[in-house]
């Protein structure tokens, strides 16, 4: 009897140890720099004059409905200065300008749900030239808490920040 329950054992080890086909892959895994849900959003504005605060400001621009941003996330902006043999120059903001009155200087503000652009100075801006108030184009990148964290690039070189992203122009969604 003990010999027919050892050869029952072995018998039934060797079916519970046998393999059968490979299952279906799964899903790739994030890879730590996962900038699936980055995006970039592209605005013409016109900023308008405050006399009460003494800069000027684009109207505030939400974000569009497609468009989560957690706090902690990243907001980048960029302003294009000009292009140059067909290719668009970004340069990051705050951009600072030098003049002989002083200095002027984009910036922009952000909550979790909008962006507005300023450009504010140590000096009179009240009659800066339209050459920057009117039909300014700029790019703000909204980037994803941990993949800002692990960027080890440069925020201001903005090709540098679309290609670590993985984004190209295809991806820019346009806001009228």
């Amino acid at each position: 009897m003990k010999k027919l329950f050892a050869i029952l054992s072995i018998v039934a080890l060797g079916f519970t140890a046998c393999e059968g086909d490979p299952g279906p892959q799964g899903p790739p895994g994030l890879d730590g720099l996962d900038a699936e849900y980055s995006k970039v959003v592209e605005v013409e504005t016109t900023l308008s004059y405050n006399s009460d605060s003494g800069i000027w400001e684009s109207p505030i621009i939400e974000f569009p409905s497609n468009v989560e941003v957690l706090d902690g996330d990243a907001v980048i902006a960029y302003r294009l200065e000009y292009i140059d043999n067909g290719l668009d120059v970004w340069t990051q903001l705050p951009h600072n300008f030098f003049f002989s009155e002083g200095t002027m200087q984009y910036v922009f503000t952000h909550t979790i749900g909008d962006v507005q652009f300023l450009i504010d100075g140590n000096y009179d801006l009240s009659n800066i030239s339209t050459d920057y108030t009117d039909n300014q184009i700029f790019r703000y990148v909204l980037i994803p808490t941990e993949f800002a964290e692990q960027f080890n690039g440069d925020f201001s070189n903005y090709n540098e920040v679309m290609s670590a992203l993985e984004l190209n122009e295809t991806d820019v969604q346009t806001l009228q």
